[in-house]
């Protein structure tokens, strides 16, 4: 019988830290990966030696990153392998660490997303066979098609849509680790300029370069190296799926996602209306839309009306993209999943300041990358 994360060994969240997610610099990927695991290591109140394996996701750096850089933390000759799911890298190595500790491989584990742009070696596209679509339709266009469908099908109107931007980088502005930090009006996220139909630059995620570390323990582990136990955050449900045929779809991402965030939901044993907060994959603005309607928060074409109603804002029923989401925060590719699961450790702590959802008890992470694959978390408080 297959075995859910709940029937194994509890696993906490006991660290975080992040390199500040930026515009590409001349900042060595080296540096930027220390960083956020020196906070982590700091945040769980931890030495390098009490770390028992590291994953590394990254889709932009190349082979064999982690030891030239983990190295200079010590020789410890723990195991560290490099993670590559394309958007979902850091959420897939934060399952791998997860799975580490909850199967009693290790009591401790690192997680490390840490990208810089740079030339992407897309395997799809060395099969040597073609398909109907090919590279003719780049991701933009992609998604300004099914923000034209949904407005469409649903009478909503492009405004309507933009206020995702609108809400996420209201959020960004309050996140120090944010690529973008300014409040947008929305007449400034509709004055474009514009990159395909009516999705504008501010309706697109910046794609950068940053890290983000997460450190997960045992309850043994909690208990000998005298971690805090009140500040960490179990991981109730872990899931990864890839896609299949979905006959009559108009967005296989949407259902991958019902699917995949099902199942982290029937692992968990909860139910759409359990969550507090919610980090999921924004890279264009439609998404934020068709995501929490496939998860089931709202009914198919009324998340722009959620979303007028503060439903989505910190402080609503659930808010979702806290930090700022892809939009805001941005989108380094490897560190991004890995980052979603400091956010929501970051509040289910209650320790997000002005952008403190309130009360908050249950989270989710969210990632989708191309191939196509999605990767679900859900984190809960004192469980």
């Amino acid at each position: 019988m297959k075995k859910k994360l709940r029937d194994m060994r509890p696993v906490y969240v006991v660290g975080i830290g992040l390199h500040r997610y930026q515009r590409l610099s001349e900042t060595p990927y080296v540096t930027l990966g220390l960083t956020a695991v020196r906070e982590a290591l700091a945040d769980a109140a931890l030495e390098w030696r009490s770390v028992e394996s590291a994953y590394t996701g990254t889709a932009l750096i190349g082979m064999a990153a982690s030891r030239p850089m983990l190295r200079h933390l010590g020789a410890t000759g723990i195991p560290m392998a490099q993670v590559e799911n394309a958007s979902a890298s850091g959420s897939t190595a934060f399952r791998q660490a997860c799975i580490d500790v909850a199967s009693g491989l290790t009591d401790v584990s690192l997680a490390l997303g840490v990208d810089k742009p740079g030339p992407v070696a897309m395997a799809p596209g060395k099969t040597r066979m073609r398909d109907l679509v090919g590279s003719r339709v780049v991701p933009f266009t992609h998604f300004a098609l099914l923000t034209q469908e949904y407005m469409t099908r649903y009478g909503v109107s492009a405004q309507q849509i933009a206020q995702v931007a609108v809400k996420n980088n209201r959020n960004g502005a309050n996140n120090p680790y944010a690529q973008r930090q300014k409040a947008v009006t929305l007449e400034e996220v509709m004055a474009g300029p514009a990159i395909s139909g009516s999705l504008t630059r501010l309706q697109c995620c910046p794609v950068g370069e940053g890290a983000a570390a997460v450190i997960v323990a045992s309850d043994d582990a909690i208990g000998q190296l005298g971690i805090d136990r009140n500040r960490a955050v179990r991981v109730i449900a872990s899931v990864t799926r890839t896609e299949q045929v979905y006959r009559g779809a108009k967005n296989f991402d949407a259902e991958l996602t019902r699917e995949t965030v099902q199942q982290a939901f029937d692992e968990a044993g909860i139910g759409p209306g359990d969550l507090d907060l919610m980090e999921l994959h924004d890279a264009f603005t439609i998404e934020e839309l068709l995501y929490v309607e496939a998860m089931g928060l709202c009914a198919p074409g009324k998340a722009a009306g959620a979303i007028a109603a503060g439903e989505f804002d910190i402080g609503g029923r659930c808010a979702v993209s806290a930090s700022g989401g892809l939009l805001a925060m941005g989108h380094p590719i490897g560190p991004t999943g890995a980052g979603q699961i400091a956010e929501i450790t970051r509040q289910l702590r209650g320790e997000a300041g002005v952008r403190q959802q309130p009360n908050a008890k249950t989270g989710l992470a969210h990632m989708v990358g191309v191939g196509a694959v999605c990767v679900a978390h859900v984190l809960r408080k004192g469980a």
